[in-house]
């Protein structure tokens, strides 16, 4: 089995600082299967070592695409308003659980805060496991360290105020053990310990990976829920990266696609909110010259119907378009590379600086700070926010800050034909994306 880390980047990136750590240890449950946790390809290279972000324009000219920084993602999302009302995400907490982490992740934060007029703040790291020492020239331990830089630089886009934890957990080749079991620990035992108001996992593996999926048994799939099932009774909210896959998804060799529509697991969960992505188009100052697309290009949103789970009750008023299965995403963020966001890390000495970087790994993170601030305007943790979300979605009102997309593009990728955006729910962006000064308050104050 695979496990895919979900983005794409475009262009590098990379210096050398240490951070105190706390460290943490447990087995996994017995009769578990465990599977090697492997970054996805990162997509184009297109540059190196980038010494500060080039405007659009520059970025159309030298590579076609469009890069935005987080100052047009906040006035894209109309976040600035929520700011001025003080709502930053503070007193919230943050949890991103990736393999192995970045030892450059608090410096690269500061840099990036600090280029784009941001408050930093504290990024507390806890190891879980034996985590091995961080090679640069280790591929895997690089691809890992891109989506932690990130997933955090994502989240404090959104929440600047909000408190971040990295769970760096020890996936290890040489060992070949590890991947969801040591995932789904780590994030049970912060449930336990009070740590996390809201989960951003950047990572999945496709259902028919699973042992026993071609034989209808469900079992380790199942078995795997453990965390979930404990975030839901501790009103901690669960998200996952839909994929990048479109509706087809990657097999176990992590290199070759399914011919066929697959879904993936954790985002198919149904105690899990399923993050999809769009293609944002603005200009300079982050206003749309179009409405948002369905992320289609160095990858896919992921969508579709799973084959494990039937549908939930939140989706009964969807059902048209999810049948009888749970459907995939549930909303949808920023994910594509063409209009990909800019970060900054240094993890690599060789190769120091900004990229651009898309995929549904991005959008999670940006839609994990929506719901830090959620919490922040509500007082409290909302939890699950499924029936939240659907429930909004069903008064079809303007007021609650969900904003359709529906443009006609698609998730088709790898030779299978996926789904449209259309009018309403689809199984390409779920309900649409959001305009946060209504969404914030808006999912606040709807009833669980």
């Amino acid at each position: 089995m695979h496990i895919a880390r979900t983005g794409r980047g475009v262009a590098a990136a990379t210096s050398v600082a240490a951070l105190a750590v706390t460290a943490l240890a447990n087995a996994a449950p017995a009769a578990v299967p465990h599977t090697l946790a492997v970054p996805a390809v990162v997509g184009h290279t297109l540059a190196h070592h980038v010494s500060s972000p080039l405007s659009n324009a520059q970025c159309q000219a030298k590579w076609q695409i469009n890069c935005y920084t987080p100052l047009q993602y906040r006035t894209a999302y109309d976040l600035n308003a929520l700011y001025r009302k003080g709502v930053t995400g503070k007193g919230r907490t943050i949890v991103i659980v990736d393999s192995y982490g970045s030892p450059t992740v608090q410096h690269d934060l500061d840099v990036y805060s600090k280029q784009f007029g941001l408050p930093s703040t504290k990024v507390k790291v806890v190891k879980w496991g034996h985590v091995p020492a961080f090679d640069p020239k280790n591929s895997d331990m690089t691809g890992w360290a891109g989506e932690t830089t990130l997933d955090v630089e994502m989240a404090h886009a959104v929440a600047p105020a909000a408190k971040i934890v990295v769970v760096e957990t020890a996936v290890s080749e040489t060992e070949g053990t590890t991947g969801l079991p040591e995932m789904m620990d780590a994030e049970k035992y912060l449930i336990d310990h009070n740590v996390g108001d809201v989960i951003s996992q950047s990572f999945g593996a496709t259902e028919n990976t699973f042992p026993g999926f071609a034989k209808g048994d469900f079992s380790s799939i199942k078995k795997l829920r453990y965390a979930f099932q404990d975030a839901d009774r501790k009103h901690v909210t669960v998200l996952a990266a839909s994929g990048d896959g479109g509706a087809t998804d990657l097999k176990a060799d992590g290199k070759t696609y399914y011919n066929k529509r697959v879904n993936s697991w954790p985002s198919s969960d149904p105690l899990v909110t399923s993050i999809g992505g769009t293609q944002l188009h603005l200009n300079d100052k982050g206003a749309r010259i179009k409405p948002d697309s369905v992320y289609n290009d160095y990858g896919s949103g992921g969508g579709g119907q799973s084959h494990v789970f039937t549908r939930p009750s939140f989706q009964n008023g969807v059902k048209s378009k999810v049948g009888t299965r749970r459907g995939t995403p549930d909303i949808s963020m920023s994910a594509a590379v063409d209009g990909g966001a800019w970060i900054y890390s240094s993890f690599d000495p060789t190769a120091t600086g900004w990229d651009v970087s898309g995929g549904t790994s991005e959008a999670t993170p940006l839609f994990s700070g929506i719901v830090a601030l959620a919490d922040q305007a509500a007082g409290h943790r909302l939890g699950n926010i499924q029936k939240r979300l659907y429930d909004l979605y069903s008064a079809h009102s303007k007021l609650t800050g969900i904003v359709d997309v529906n443009d006609g593009t698609n998730n088709s990728y790898q030779g299978v034909t996926g789904y449209k955006a259309v009018n309403g729910y689809d199984l390409a962006t779920g309900v649409g994306t959001v305009d946060a000064l209504r969404f914030v308050p808006a999912l606040a104050k709807q009833k669980p």
